[in-house]
């Protein structure tokens, strides 16, 4: 396997930006992060708020996964988010991109951004393969919820794949939104953490808090999931 990614070095992904911030989400919040945004996504959810990251919009470049591990390196922060866009939809690429962010060994987590909609089997299964991607990646699948617009394209195996390190959010519109959310948890247990994010404009938090203390998702191991970053900065900022 290493050999074979040896080779992928060169393979050329298009990408957003790489830069540093804290974490503004999920189990990682707050902590120092180098993000890894890759271009293009599958999905066209109606409140998506990296719409830049995808087309009609461009690439703003297009590197060898050598140079973004070396661009990610810069920072030196033990904690990365890969996200997009949606990361993993290169496939190959992807995997490769993975595996070698995972090798930087002052890193410790990984989390991918990933939206539901994308196989995670082979993903999974270079986590079960190599050593330090097992020990470091995560996977935050965002399923997709009737106010998305998108809930037709989930792919629901997903959800017996995830571990107990990895987390399933869901993005709360309103509260059929959160009533479908509670249906998807008892049809397709896992293993994974839920999280639950109003969205910003429909959701206010406080009601969310409500639905979340009245139901108690997963016996009470569920989780409100508040983006930081719209706190900290202007929700429209780009680049923190």
């Amino acid at each position: 396997m290493k050999a074979v990614m040896r080779e992928a070095l060169k393979l050329r992904i298009p990408m957003v930006e790489v830069f540093e911030t804290v974490e503004g989400e999920g189990r990682m919040a707050g902590y120092p992060t180098t993000f890894v945004r890759v271009f293009n996504c599958n999905l066209r959810c109606t409140w998506c708020d990296t719409t830049y990251s995808y087309a009609p919009e461009k690439p703003a470049f297009t590197v060898s996964i050598e140079e973004i591990v070396q661009r990610a390196a810069v920072f030196k922060h033990g904690v990365i988010c890969l996200t997009g866009g949606e990361p993993l939809m290169h496939g190959e690429k992807s995997a490769a991109l993975l595996y070698y962010l995972a090798q930087l060994d002052y890193v410790w987590d990984i989390h991918i951004e990933t939206n539901g909609a994308i196989p995670l089997e082979p993903f999974i299964a270079l986590r079960r393969q190599d050593e330090q991607v097992g020990r470091k990646a995560r996977f935050v699948m965002d399923y997709k919820l009737p106010a998305s617009g998108e809930t037709e394209k989930m792919h629901l195996p997903n959800f017996e794949l995830l571990e107990e390190q990895d987390e399933v959010k869901f993005v709360v519109a309103n509260e059929l939104d959160f009533t479908e959310a509670l249906r998807v948890l008892e049809q397709y247990p896992t293993r994974a953490t839920a999280l639950f994010s109003p969205v910003w404009e429909t959701m206010p938090p406080a009601d969310l808090v409500k639905l979340i203390l009245s139901a108690r998702p997963q016996n009470g191991r569920a989780r409100l999931n508040m983006q930081i970053h719209k706190i900290i900065w202007d929700p429209q900022m780009r680049g923190v």
